[in-house]
């Protein structure tokens, strides 16, 4: 069984972990912009990265060097993208990396970064400089806060999360940080995270989960239809439970599969509860197509609607706006074997409105802050979930403004 909660620990929660924030000067006094988690003995990394063709220094950075999977740290630094910056923005990049593994007395490659903010301004090494030395003498266990308040952009509150499950008779640990509240879109959704585990783990294994697992969380997730050029997830596993090496295909490992499901899911879902502006976290479910794919294909399509979208800010059971996303989404199904219902309240059966009664439910629901629409289109397998948002007046402001 997995025991999920958020109040011990974070990323220092497995064995082994130690984190810091710290304010730098990227972001005005007295804000946290420069977070350090670093694990005691060395380790191995897994790593999945935006799909933007605009790619900053930093994801280039860890890329590269996650081809040798070691891991020993993770550095972010927030309030700045380092993004769109030419060849001085690499330069940064890797000069950050060094300044932590000089040191902490670690190899080169087992230091990795991340960086996000407004992109296109040059990253102000200097203060990062300044601040790398204080970080790490911040290092502690009961840091994991001040780490997940310094990766922080337009978030209202950091994201936590630790999670345990007994796996080969020893208690193995999973903890995380993440960050994200606006340009979030399902294609390596737009956040940074940051994940720990004591767990042993082969590298192939550690990784191949690590995507599975943020294909089903935090690609499943949509605020306003944005992927960034900064998106990371990385997860470094420092393997002091003890257990025996979780090998793929294993049934150890299709609990640790569950273990990290479990903690991306809280994270993201998080994620989605603070998107900016929103009022709704609403939940797509879509089935009956033919395959998976399919059925993610139309519920992306329906989550990333403004139309839509803005009747869920409006409370408004407008079901045929989900319907006409529904059918531009390219998968061909037949229209007379649509059904929708919001939570469990039909508004349309075999491509039909129900009637005002059914409506005058469905608004009722729509009033609360989170509900599930649900989208039959017909008796084959396919099945996809998501979670999207509302559309509101905050978010333009929010946005119209951002960088001013």
């Amino acid at each position: 069984m997995v025991d999920t909660h958020n109040r011990h620990g974070g990323v220092t929660a497995p064995r082994g972990f130690l984190a810091a924030g710290i304010h730098a000067g990227i972001k005005p006094s007295p804000l946290f912009d420069l977070a350090l988690v670093v694990s005691t003995h060395p380790g191995i990394m897994a790593g999945v990265f935006t799909k933007n063709r605009i790619v900053a220094p930093p994801v280039l950075l860890c890329r590269r060097q996650l081809r040798q999977r070691n891991g020993h740290a993770m550095l972010v630094n927030s309030g700045n993208a380092n993004a769109l910056t030419g060849t001085q923005g690499m330069k940064d990049a890797m000069e950050m990396r060094s300044l932590v593994a000089a040191q902490l007395h670690v190899p080169l490659h087992s230091v990795f970064v991340g960086s996000t903010g407004v992109i296109g301004r040059p990253l102000p090494i200097q203060a990062i400089r300044h601040a790398v030395s204080p970080l790490i003498q911040r290092l502690d266990r009961a840091g994991h806060t001040q780490a997940a308040q310094a990766i922080m952009t337009t978030d209202t509150t950091c994201k936590e999360i630790a999670c345990r499950a007994t796996i080969g008779r020893r208690v193995l640990t999973i903890g995380g940080m993440a960050k994200g509240a606006g340009m979030v879109h399902p294609n390596m959704a737009t956040v940074l995270a940051c994940l720990t585990t004591d767990a042993s783990i082969t590298p192939r294994a550690l990784q191949a989960t690590l995507t599975r697992v943020t294909n089903e969380t935090f690609n499943c997730i949509s605020i306003d239809g944005d992927t960034s050029t900064n998106d990371t997830v990385l997860c470094l596993a420092n393997g002091q439970a003890g257990n025996p090496t979780i090998r793929m295909g294993t049934p150890q490992w299709k609990k640790f599969h569950a273990l990290l499901y479990e903690t991306c899911l809280s994270l993201s879902q998080q994620i989605c509860r603070d998107g900016e502006g929103c009022t709704k976290i609403v939940e797509i479910i879509v089935r009956g197509t033919k395959t998976n794919h399919e059925a993610k294909t139309i519920a992306r399509t329906i989550a990333t609607s403004l139309l839509v979208k803005t009747a869920f800010f409006g409370e408004d059971p407008n079901w045929g706006r989900i319907v006409a996303a529904a059918g531009r989404a390219g998968v061909a199904f037949h229209p007379s074997r649509l059904s929708l219902h919001i939570n469990t309240t039909p508004v349309m059966h075999h491509g039909q409105g129900v009637g005002g009664r059914a409506a005058q439910r469905a608004q009722q629901i729509m009033r609360n802050k989170e509900y599930t629409v649900t989208l039959s289109v017909g008796n084959q397998p396919g099945f996809s979930r998501l979670w999207t948002t509302d559309l509101s007046h905050e978010y333009v402001t929010i946005n119209a403004s951002y960088t001013t």
